[in-house]
């Protein structure tokens, strides 16, 4: 990985906002991690998948209502992973980082690996946003093309149409490709995974195992190979979909910068501060809509989340305003989309620009 490092010498937007919130938690006495309303959607969200699990195990219901609960399933999973495991493996979810260890397991429980994740999401991608050649959710080249930066490829005119059924075997690869590919490389997009705990080894090679027994033969054992994979696929593509679509409208939509650290040798310090530098790189969707808030639990506030990663998502909405004035306070950039059909078209529009070949490609042409 290249050394990336950003200009903290004038960090006063980072202070002032950073006390700020700091003060809102202590005059109101309220703890920065999850409340009862966190808690509450892991009552309600986690039970409901294990319950639909069982009643489509069961096989006693209409075909079509069969298929409809594969949806709810796919979704309802995507929203654990949004408001359950995000809070727990950012260390928000609870004061106890025991709690925390155990609720961020329920990404392995979705397919996929907090060990991984936790390096490759709290540590990468929050340090690194919308940097090209470090951060590893924006290196999906060659296969789609998410700033300048990256090589164009043809079919890459087509990107905006065909990463919808990309994102929709998103957890499909994350459960039975990338994961392992990562842990076998002991790298990420080029971050090497050093000294993994044993214990991390015997939960990634345990918890593998278990999906294959719970996702995959225990369904095929009591419903049959072509049901199980109708539901299997049409539950991944809910989840998948989801999942992909609520963490690309934060940084690939209109008016995101991006970073190319490509071609650089040796250590590269930014022009900004790395609070700037996520402000410039990260949006916020659909801000005043609770329902969709409540579902993606908060991460229509990734301004918010990336500036204070270990603050539960619970608290996103109220300390938004804090940070809307700081940001105002010294002319700093508050990206922000007001719906979440207007933030999927930006996504679209994004992607399909990315998409265009480049001017000198053009006039070569």
């Amino acid at each position: 990985m290249k050394k990336v490092t950003f200009n903290n010498k004038n960090n006063s937007f980072s202070e002032t906002v950073n006390a700020e919130v700091r003060n809102y938690f202590q005059e109101n006495n309220i703890k920065q991690t999850g409340d009862w309303r966190l808690y509450l959607k892991s009552i309600l969200l986690i039970p409901a998948c294990a319950a639909i699990y069982i009643i489509l195990l069961s096989r006693g219901l209409p075909v079509g209502l069969e298929l409809l609960l594969c949806v709810i399933l796919g979704f309802f999973l995507a929203c654990i992973g949004f408001s359950v495991m995000h809070d727990a493996n950012h260390g928000s979810y609870s004061e106890s980082k025991r709690i925390n260890y155990l609720m961020g397991l329920t990404m392995n429980a979705l397919g996929s690996n907090a060990f991984i994740w936790k390096i490759k999401h709290n540590i990468i991608h929050h340090t690194y946003t919308n940097i090209d050649g470090v951060d590893d959710d924006i290196a999906k080249s060659p296969v789609l093309r998410h700033c300048d930066s990256q090589p164009y490829k043809p079919i890459h005119k087509y990107q905006h149409i065909y990463m919808v059924p990309l994102y929709a075997v998103s957890s499909i690869l994350w459960a039975l490709v990338t994961d392992l590919e990562k842990y076998l490389k002991r790298s990420i997009n080029g971050t090497p995974m050093n000294n993994i705990p044993m214990k991390e080894h015997i939960i990634f090679w345990v918890t593998k195992v278990l999906y294959v027994v719970f996702y995959i033969a225990v369904p095929i054992y009591f419903v049959g190979i072509g049901p199980f994979l109708a539901g299997y696929f049409l539950a991944n593509a809910a989840m998948g979909l989801t999942m992909a679509l609520v963490f690309q409208l934060a940084h690939v939509v209109d008016n995101m910068e991006f970073v190319d650290a490509s071609d650089l040798e040796g250590k590269m310090t930014l022009e900004d501060s790395w609070a700037i530098h996520q402000m410039r790189t990260t949006s916020n969707f659909a801000m005043d809509n609770k329902v969709i808030s409540w579902f993606v639990g908060g991460l229509n506030f990734q301004v918010e989340h990336h500036l204070f990663p270990k603050v539960s998502h619970v608290h996103y909405p109220a300390i938004s305003k804090i940070v809307q004035k700081v940001c105002k306070q010294y002319n700093v950039p508050y990206n922000y989309i007001p719906s979440f059909t207007s933030a999927i078209a930006s996504h679209f529009r994004t992607m399909k620009k990315f998409g265009e070949a480049p001017q000198q490609l053009k006039m070569a042409a």
